[in-house]
């Protein structure tokens, strides 16, 4: 098959070429390819191939499993199957030529790739042709003689010709339609079974060696084979031959209609940039929370509804944001389990990210949701799922929400959906290989996730939901450490900035102790005001008022009254009731002191307390004398005895009831470092978070892939024949790499003639991966995997070649 393909892309121009690396982009991936033999290996490849598959439109399946069951089809003979015109099926044929999964040979007839062939086992609900039973190995001489005189048909000749006789008379629908008129009772309901709903179906294997039945007539005239006793197949000329000359594929090469009705943009433009801050501000107050508060996960992984509805309530979220905006921010790597905490905290990162400008932080958060691998909001038996629980079906969850928004973004401008089932028809026929039932499942979810995050308003994809369903860059699986390049995309920067560009970042401040923001208020301007103040409403304004308990809490928190005058001052004009509550507060605050004490250090001689008060090398318990008989020690119980024994003490632990108690002394545990949440609950170590600062900023900067089409150009110019190109690398090798031994020189030639991946050393000692070489004068041009990039070594200065595994 490779073969084919290989003499296919041989014949291609720069265009045609260069659209199918753009389309394929596993084929491009690093270490790109240089030679035609080494591109047809990676087009070729199965599982890429059916990746690639699962990403087209309904036609294309229908056309490629068509022709997967037509015996030498070409563009003409696939157009009449079909019932339509060539220019009807020309389009998605050539859809398949650009991603390289099927193209035509030189006599027209369609070739399709290895891996396309794979992906129906029976396409069309067809069996294999007739040669494929007819050649097995049980069907012996005899039998294909017998079979053709039970046809009616000359039985002499060899094999061959027999064979050819027999397979015409079965592909012959008139002799078919015949020779069954003729057949026992209920010899017509069994071929329609087998030609509809077939090919293989479990039947009596007893009935096909009794005589009379209609099982043993339609094996004895080849309309039916078993390959096992209990298992009938039937050929697939005999199947097309029963379902009769008006029988069609199905062929939708018109997506269906999404129903649509006119929306006001200007409205839908006006719910984003009430939606985007929100989404911004309502992450850092459950971020906030969690600091506070950290978040238990239960035993069975995920997050109880117990603890979403305690968050929804202390922060003001709707529970449904609560839960689609803690998942959220999990995947973000703003929230990860720590084990010091018992519970979920918020990360460095996320200190980092607070810190950023309001775009790029709510570019991380939709970045997240696109390659989020669970639905917050779906309902299974009408019950939602556990938060950041386990979801079997998390990758086709994420492939829905990759299909819905693309084709809300195809409706016009201006326009919204009407109907949910339409839109789902319209995504089955762009996405085909997901699940309907999951489809319709999911679909509701994303529906409701995309409002919340401002991708959807009033039924209509808003520039946010449209930059995002845009992207063609591979947003990556949840777990994955590197910052996607979705966050990067220009385009969904531009509409992030715009959806945050009316933010309020100031307040009205009455006299009547309250603040009120006209619009939706910046993270910063709400997370002051949620800090000092209690939230009344929110909406179109959000109203905020002071009181005494509000304004202590922001005191509780370390501020004083002159710094949060200052910073209230920065946003608004301060007005006089509300200086006097906040300076009265302050001149009350710290009437009553509550002090924190490791344990209490008693004894009956004051002048031993005193004495052990006073020692030098305590100094670091933090010892203060309450009473003579009373010293508190800042350090824990355990702590202070071991100090004071150290110093030549002797004191004993004395429970809460008084009582002494002596216990053998435990090892202290090293702590643990702090955890990253995985999918279904679980959790990963990973002390310290290391290199998560390089995660976040800058990202890690790849190697980018060429140009497909510069590329396709360069492909075709360095791909030409060369004879005797072989001889002449061992050649150069063997005169030039005198270091290496003749094995190692061998190695080395595959290297450049296979592409093989072995690792090399240099005179300086230096080490390297390479593979996928090519021979440039006195050295070796080849793909450096340290590198990321193709390098030059000099030959004569390789003095180790090793196998790579």
């Amino acid at each position: 098959m490779e073969d084919h393909l290989l003499g296919w892309l041989r014949t291609l121009d720069e265009d045609r070429l260069g659209r199918i690396l753009a389309n394929r982009p596993d084929a491009i991936a690093a270490p790109w390819p240089r030679r035609l033999d080494t591109l047809a290996q990676r087009l070729g490849n199965g599982i890429a191939a059916m990746e690639t598959l699962g990403r087209l439109p309904l036609p294309c399946l229908q056309v490629a499993e068509t022709t997967l069951a037509m015996t030498r089809p070409t563009a003409e003979t696939l157009a009449r199957f079909v019932g339509m015109g060539p220019g009807d099926v020309t389009p998605w044929l050539e859809h398949l030529y650009d991603h390289a999964l099927a193209w035509p040979g030189e006599d027209g007839v369609i070739h399709l790739a290895e891996g396309v062939t794979r992906w129906w086992t029976a396409p069309l609900s067809l069996g294999e042709p007739l040669d494929h039973y007819l050649n097995s190995w049980s069907i012996s001489n005899d039998a294909l003689h017998a079979l053709a005189r039970t046809l009616g048909l000359h039985a002499q000749g060899n094999k061959r010709r027999s064979l050819a006789r027999v397979i015409e008379a079965l592909s012959d629908r008139d002799r078919v339609e015949a020779m069954v008129r003729t057949s026992p009772d209920g010899t017509v309901p069994l071929l329609d079974r087998f030609a509809w709903d077939g090919p293989a179906r479990d039947v009596d294997g007893g009935r096909f060696v009794t005589p009379g039945t209609p099982e043993k007539w339609c094996a004895d005239h080849g309309l039916l084979f078993r390959p096992s006793w209990h298992v009938a197949e039937m050929p697939r000329e005999v199947a097309l031959s029963l379902r009769g000359p008006g029988y069609q594929p199905p062929f939708r090469p018109v997506a269906p209609e999404v129903a649509a009705l006119p929306v006001d943009p200007e409205e839908v433009d006006h719910l984003m940039t009430l939606a985007a801050p929100h989404v911004v501000e309502r992450c850092a107050a459950l971020l906030d929370n969690t600091s506070k508060t950290p978040l238990p996960l239960l035993k069975t992984g995920g997050v109880g509804v117990r603890e979403v509805r305690r968050m929804a309530k202390e922060t003001g979220c709707d529970e449904d944001e609560t839960r689609l905006l803690l998942e959220v921010c999990a995947v973000a790597r703003l929230l990860a389990w720590d084990e010091a905490s018992g519970g979920m905290i918020p990360t460095e990162r996320f200190d980092r990210w607070r810190l950023d400008e309001g775009s790029a932080r709510l570019r991380v958060l939709l970045a997240a949701w696109w390659r989020m691998e669970r639905s917050s909001l779906r309902k299974i038996d009408g019950k939602y799922a556990t938060v950041l629980g386990d979801d079997p079906a998390g990758a086709t969850v994420a492939r829905v929400r990759r299909a819905v928004l693309p084709v809300l973004a195809q409706l016009p401008a201006g326009t919204a959906f009407a109907d949910r089932d339409s839109l789902v028809a319209g995504v089955h026929w762009h996405a085909p290989l997901i699940d309907q039932a999951l489809l319709r499942e999911c679909a509701p979810a994303v529906l409701d996730e995309a409002r919340l995050l401002g991708l959807l308003a009033n039924n209509a994809l808003t520039d946010l939901g449209r930059a995002l369903a845009g992207l063609t860059a591979k947003p990556g699986d949840e777990d994955d450490d590197a910052v996607p390049m979705v966050e990067h995309d220009p385009v969904l920067a531009e509409a992030a900035t715009r959806a945050l560009a009316s933010v309020r970042r100031s307040a009205l401040f009455g006299p009547d102790l309250t603040a009120v923001v006209t619009g939706p208020p910046s993270a910063e301007l709400a997370e002051l005001l949620d800090r000092v103040a209690e939230r009344e409403s929110r909406g179109a304004a959000s109203v905020w008022r002071f009181t005494v308990e509000s304004v202590r809490r922001a005191f509780d928190r370390g501020y004083e009254a002159g710094e949060l005058l200052d910073e209230l001052a920065a946003v608004g004009t301060i007005p006089q009731p509300l200086e006097y509550l906040v300076r009265d507060t302050a001149r009350r605050h710290g009437e009553v002191m509550v002090t924190t004490v490791g344990c209490v250090v008693q004894a009956a001689d004051v002048g031993l307390l005193a004495e052990i008060a006073a020692h030098r090398r305590l100094g670091r318990l933090g010892l203060r004398l309450l009473a003579p008989t009373v010293l508190v020690s800042a350090a824990p119980a355990d702590r202070t005895l071991a100090a004071l024994r150290e110093v030549g003490y002797s004191p004993v632990p004395v429970s809460d009831t008084g009582e002494i108690t002596i216990h053998r002394a435990r090892a202290e545990e090293p702590p643990n470092g702090k955890l990253v949440l995985l999918p279904g609950g679980q959790v990963a170590e990973l002390p310290d978070f290391p290199g998560l600062a390089e995660l976040t900023a800058p990202p890690y900067l790849f190697e980018p892939v060429p140009d497909p089409f510069e590329h396709a150009r360069r492909l075709i110019n360095d791909s030409r024949p060369d004879d005797g190109k072989n001889g002449r690398t061992w050649a150069i090798i063997g005169r030039m790499a005198t270091r290496l031994p003749t094995a190692q020189q061998s190695l080395l030639g595959f290297v450049v003639d296979r592409g093989v991946r072995a690792g090399i050393t240099l005179t300086d000692g230096l080490t390297a991966t390479i593979s996928h070489g090519e021979l440039k004068g006195a050295a070796l041009d080849a793909w450096c995997e340290e590198a990321g990039d193709y390098l030059e070594f000099p030959l004569a200065e390789i003095v180790e070649v090793r196998g790579a595994y």
